[in-house]
């Protein structure tokens, strides 16, 4: 071999391992551009992040209007049961003693009236038949109005049961409320660090650029 051939050939090798060198320098990525490529998966991971938190803490929003309505409503209810019902039958109830015991005192009032005319008059005389027939009338009065207070009791009871439902309602939707707003803190906290993530990715990824730019 001359040694025309011989600086041929070690061109030739040299140029085929520059090449390949070039090749391989292509296909690995420097530091800088793994460090870019990081950042924008970072970036995209901190948007995703962003917008879930968003989305929770809207919806958190949203379960404190339903709580703080559905609480509203309650607390009518329980108003309406306390100031409505259950005074209106408490009163009821009293009307209806007042009268029932009324009518117990015009019952015995008749039985004396009747046991006054028998004895004077006899059994079969106007008198004593007009007492029986008062006596009648008033024991029908005074078994209506028991029917009444038994009524308004049943009625108070039930009322009464409604309202202590009521305030159980109250109670839950406080709690709720109240964990719905832990939630809803939580989430915009979330956000905020969400927020300072992006902003220091985003710092990142600019000077990871101006790294990268500066080796070339």
């Amino acid at each position: 071999m001359n040694a025309t051939s011989f600086v041929r050939r070690s061109l030739l090798a040299a140029a085929f391992a520059g090449l390949v060198a070039s090749g391989a320098y292509a296909q690995d990525p420097t530091p800088q551009q793994q460090d870019i490529h990081q950042d924008k998966k970072d970036i995209h991971q901190d948007k995703r992040d962003l917008n879930k938190d968003r989305a929770d803490r809207n919806a958190d929003r949203r379960d404190i209007n339903k709580d703080k309505r559905d609480l509203s409503k309650d607390r009518a209810d329980r108003n309406q049961d306390q100031r409505g019902d259950i005074n209106h039958d408490k009163t009821d109830l009293n009307k209806d003693r007042t009268d029932r015991n009324k009518d117990q005192r015009d019952i015995n009032h008749d039985r004396r009236d009747l046991a006054k005319d028998d004895a004077k008059y006899g059994a079969n005389s106007a008198q004593a038949q007009a007492d029986r027939k008062d006596l009648h009338a008033d024991r029908v009065d005074r078994n209506k109005d028991q029917k009444d207070i038994n009524h308004d009791r049943t009625d108070l009871s039930k009322d009464r049961a409604d309202r202590n439902q009521d305030q159980r309602d109250i109670n839950k939707d406080k709690k709720d409320l109240t964990a719905d707003r832990r939630d809803r803190d939580a989430d915009q906290k979330d956000i905020n660090k969400d927020k300072k993530d992006l902003h220091k990715d985003r710092k990142d990824l600019h000077q990871d650029r101006k790294a990268a730019a500066r080796k070339h």
